[in-house]
C-alpha cells in the first residue's frame, strides 16, 4: 500500500508544449517513493500517456455542460481507487521531487486532520526533462537561477488525509475559486493548514493558456462564477498560503511570522466579521487589499 496517491485531470495531449510539461510532470511523480498515481478523463492522448508511464487511468470522471472535469468526481474516484492514507490532487503542470514526499510523511505523523500545500516556483522550460541521474540536482540548479517564486496566492496541489474533504461541492477544475475554498474549507473545519514552502520545492512549468476560450487566463472564464458560486461566494474564495496556520520547516510545525502580508489578511477577515450584515458587494469594496493600496497610493501621491 502507497502511503500517497496523486491524483490528476491533465488537459488534452494535442498542444507541444503542454503534451511536453505534462509528460515531464507525470514522469517525475512515477519516479517518487511509496507514491501512485491515477489519472483521471479522457482527453486526448491521456490513455496512451499514462499507459506508456505506467500509472492507473479511469476515464469516466463526471463533467459540466462544456464537457469540463468536476473536482467532486476527481475526488470522488480517487477515494474510491486508492488504498493510500493520503490523498493529494495536484495539477498536471507540477514537478515534484523526494522532498515532496518527505514533507507529506512529516505532516502524517505530526497531525490527524490538515491540509498541506506550497507557494510554487515558476519554471520557463522548452524541452523535455532528462530524467537520468543527478536530475533533481540540476532542476533544483536552473529553478533557482530564474528564481520565480509565486506569490503566495493560488495553489497548484493540495495533500491531505482521506479522512478529509468528504464534502466536495461541483467545482469545476482548471478555473478559479476552487483551490482557495479548500482552504476556507480546512480553517473553518478547524484543520491544520500547513505551508511547506520552507521544506519543498515544487516547480510548475509555465505555459501559455491557448487551451481556454479566447487564450484567457482561468479567472476571466464564465465557468469560475460557478464555482464562486459553490464556494459560497467572494469571501470563502478570497483564501490563500498567507491564511495557513502553521509552517512546516526543518521537520518540525511552527506558526507562521508575522509579516506585513499576513497582518493585512487578518485585519481583512477582521473587517469581512465586522460588516457581516452588510451586501457581500459593499464589505468587498471595503476590505478588498488592492483597494486599500490604490487608496493609499492617491492619498500620498497628493
Amino acid at each position: 500500500m502507497s502511503l500517497i496517491t496523486l491524483f490528476s485531470a491533465p488537459k488534452p495531449f494535442t498542444d507541444l508544449h503542454i503534451a511536453m510539461i505534462q509528460r515531464n510532470a507525470i514522469k517525475s511523480w512515477t519516479l517518487l517513493p511509496n507514491v501512485e498515481v491515477i489519472l483521471l478523463g479522457e482527453e486526448e492522448g491521456l490513455a496512451e500517456v499514462a499507459h506508456e508511464l505506467g500509472v492507473k487511468h479511469i476515464p469516466d470522471v463526471e463533467r459540466n455542460a462544456n464537457g469540463t472535469p468536476l473536482i467532486s468526481s476527481m475526488f470522488r474516484l480517487a477515494r474510491e481507487n486508492s488504498n493510500s492514507d493520503l490523498l493529494c490532487i495536484v495539477n498536471a503542470d507540477m514537478v515534484l521531487m523526494s522532498d515532496f514526499v518527505e514533507a507529506a510523511r512529516r505532516s502524517y505523523m505530526l497531525r490527524d486532520q490538515y491540509v498541506l500545500l506550497s507557494q510554487r516556483w515558476d519554471y520557463d522550460i522548452t524541452s523535455p526533462i532528462n530524467f537520468a541521474e543527478g536530475w533533481v540536482s540540476w532542476l533544483r540548479e536552473d529553478v533557482k537561477k530564474q528564481n520565480q517564486l509565486h506569490r503566495p496566492a493560488g495553489s497548484d496541489f493540495f495533500l491531505f488525509p482521506k479522512s478529509c474533504y468528504q464534502d466536495i461541492p461541483n467545482f469545476i477544475i482548471g478555473r478559479a475559486g476552487w483551490d482557495n475554498w479548500m482552504i476556507y474549507k480546512a480553517r473553518k473545519e478547524n484543520w491544520a493548514v500547513i505551508d511547506c514552502t520552507a521544506s519543498v520545492m515544487i516547480v510548475h512549468q509555465n505555459h501559455d493558456y491557448s487551451h481556454l476560450p479566447g487564450a484567457k487566463p482561468h479567472y476571466d472564464h464564465p465557468d469560475t462564477n460557478e464555482n464562486i458560486r459553490l464556494a459560497g461566494g467572494q469571501a470563502n474564495v478570497r483564501y490563500t498560503i498567507l491564511d495557513s496556520t502553521h509552517q512546516l520547516a526543518d521537520g518540525k510545525l511552527i506558526r507562521p511570522k508575522m509579516t506585513s502580508l499576513r497582518f493585512t489578511r487578518k485585519f481583512e477577515l477582521f473587517l469581512r466579521a465586522a460588516f457581516f450584515f452588510l451586501p457581500e458587494t459593499m464589505v468587498e469594496n471595503i476590505v478588498r487589499p488592492r483597494r486599500w493600496k490604490k487608496r493609499i497610493i492617491k492619498l500620498f501621491s497628493k
